[in-house]
């Protein structure tokens, strides 16, 4: 029983889902999904980032360099035109073997590229290994240390994506196809597929979630969080404090290009705004607002905040107003909003209640 208690908020998450759903298809304002399902997929990052900074007690000011890995490289596999290269023994192993498709851009011109799923592996793959290579000399830093390497990281892939002829430069990449999950589910932006990518990215974030909930409350969460209290009395005791950290790296380096990937093929493009520092530093404050160890409060707050950033409430200064709010909230709640008096007494009402 104490193990399902675990997952009542991912139903009650999923139930929530549903009903938004059901109340903007009736009131025939569907058109808000778009921005719905894009902030789910920039919570994946935001979900990693807590994982690593509430838990693991790492800062990092680099992931939205890792969600353009995964973007930017879906991006480039599924529109690099092979055409030309359709009679050389490489090109012709892969067709065989299935990974790639022709199809027809834009322009009605046939091109040959990757499907959509190689293109994920690869992402993901490349994810893991720039992750584990970065993170091998980075997680032995502290506090501002790892931020500074991360933040460099994050600034050595937006002028790689920035100068690169391959990704685009200041254009990005455009004419990304769909994602097609199985016959007849795709992650496409168009508005006839809009309440199923819908439920795709919020099926994805859910999951994300009971991965990290699982991981939590397992023997690594807890020895996370022993690392996180005191990294040399964990140590002392026997917790390989270097391993645990990789690892929740490499893992929220993964979410953040899991999320890349799924967005660029719901927009069909990525540009390098998806790379700024600004980026980076938004997925923080997320973080910092919902609380640092709270992974439904930073999930809250990713699709909140992205919502109305996206729905352009915050205007041009959209990067002042985060700004703002990550002083304010270092100033006055700095163990999250959601941590405050207030908001606790609302969430453990109905634990006294039950008790």
């Amino acid at each position: 029983m104490t193990h399902f208690r675990r997952y009542i908020p991912v139903i009650a998450v999923a139930i929530g889902v549903i009903i938004l759903q059901v109340v903007l298809s009736g009131t025939r304002s569907t058109y808000y999904m778009t921005q719905i399902t894009m902030s789910a997929y920039y919570a994946l990052v935001v979900i990693g980032l807590c994982l690593l900074m509430g838990y693991a007690g790492q800062i990092s000011l680099g992931h939205a360099g890792f969600f353009a890995i995964g973007g930017y490289t879906t991006a480039v596999l599924t529109t690099f035109n092979l055409m030309a290269y359709r009679d050389t023994p490489l090109v012709s192993l892969c067709r065989s073997l299935g990974v790639l498709v022709q199809r027809q851009d834009i322009y009605g011109a046939d091109i040959l590229a990757f499907s959509p799923w190689p293109a994920f592996v690869v992402a993901i793959l490349l994810t893991v290994i720039i992750a584990f290579m970065i993170g091998l000399p980075v997680i032995r830093l502290k506090g501002h240390y790892m931020a500074m390497a991360s933040l460099g990281f994050g600034l050595i892939i937006y002028r790689i994506v920035l100068g690169g002829r391959i990704f685009g430069q200041a254009d990005g990449v455009s004419n990304v196809p769909p994602f097609t999950i199985i016959a007849g589910l795709e992650v496409n932006g168009r508005a006839a597929f809009r309440i199923e990518s819908y439920y795709i990215a919020w099926f994805v974030v859910l999951a994300a979630m009971v991965l990290a909930i699982n991981l939590v409350h397992s023997r690594v969460g807890r020895a996370l969080r022993s690392i996180h209290e005191n990294e040399e009395a964990a140590h002392s005791l026997g917790v390989n404090t270097y391993c645990y950290k990789l690892l929740v790296f490499v893992l929220s380096a993964i979410f953040a290009a899991v999320g890349g990937i799924l967005l660029t093929h719901y927009n069909g493009s990525i540009g390098p705004s998806e790379v700024t520092v600004m980026k980076s530093v938004r997925y923080l404050v997320i973080v910092a607002v919902g609380g640092m160890a709270n992974l439904w409060g930073a999930l809250f707050m990713g699709v909140l905040l992205n919502f109305l950033s996206l729905r352009g409430v915050f205007g041009s200064y959209d990067d002042a107003v985060f700004a703002i709010i990550l002083i304010a909230i270092m100033l006055f709640a700095p163990q999250g909003l959601l941590r405050l008096p207030k908001f606790r007494k609302v969430t453990s009402s109905p634990r006294r209640a039950n008790g």
